[in-house]
């Protein structure tokens, strides 16, 4: 009897510890899908490599490229940046083709110098991240002139407090360039994104710009239009 209960007790526990070996799979598996679901999926190309400005060739792959500006752009809405610049890039090659994107593989030469700005996190633009679009909300009176309370002698100037956009609205466009930037890391062709170059003078200062690639695929340079 007691080699009996000893069998079940071993039993149980052996179909206690499976069940829960299960459970803990099944519970990875989930959060590896919910991990697939949320992952940024990125820039969608453009149909071809020729709608975009330019063009070059790096081995098997062609990058295809546009100059933005200080413009952000993003399938729901354009955003701008001062203090940065960002090309929009697409990366093609034949059927089933794959290559391995890093942003620090893109440079940008402006005006022929010697000194190339490399991509910068696409993280850093938030900082100086605009939309065109918003309008902080009607002030009232910015300044109050009153003698009361100075005897009569003074004014009260009263500067007003600066206007910040809405966190949501804030989260909601950064998430919006956080979808947009240019995915790293194995992928299948074609890929698209944006890239950030440090760069606060005005466009209208840049004669020449051109976008340079060394990556796995090879070596690419691209004249851009300013």
């Amino acid at each position: 009897m007691a080699e009996f209960l000893m069998i079940v007790a071993l039993t149980g526990g052996l179909s206690f510890s499976v069940l829960a070996q299960d459970q803990d799979a099944a519970s990875k598996d989930a959060q590896r899908k919910d991990a697939l679901a949320n992952e940024v999926k990125g820039m969608p190309p453009r149909a071809a490599p020729s709608e975009y400005q330019a063009q070059g060739r790096a081995g098997a792959v062609t990058v295809a490229a546009e100059f933005m500006g200080h413009s952000v752009p993003t399938p729901e809405a354009i955003y701008s940046s001062e203090d940065f610049v960002v090309v929009e890039v697409g990366v093609f090659g034949p059927p089933d083709a794959r290559t391995t994107l890093s942003t620090g593989d893109f440079s940008i030469r402006i005006n022929g110098r010697k000194m190339t700005l490399p991509s910068q996190p696409y993280e850093l633009v938030f900082k100086s991240l605009k939309d065109p679009e918003w309008e902080p909300p009607n002030k009232s009176e910015s300044k109050s002139k009153t003698s009361i309370g100075d005897g009569g002698g003074g004014t009260g100037d009263s500067a007003p407090a600066p206007v910040h956009m809405p966190i949501e609205l804030r989260r909601a466009m950064e998430q919006r360039v956080r979808r947009s930037k240019m995915l790293e890391g194995d992928r299948p062709l074609p890929q698209a994104g944006l890239l950030f170059f440090e760069y606060r003078g005005k466009t209208q200062n840049i004669r020449s710009i051109e976008l340079i690639y060394s990556g796995p695929a090879g070596s690419a340079s691209l004249a851009l239009q300013p």
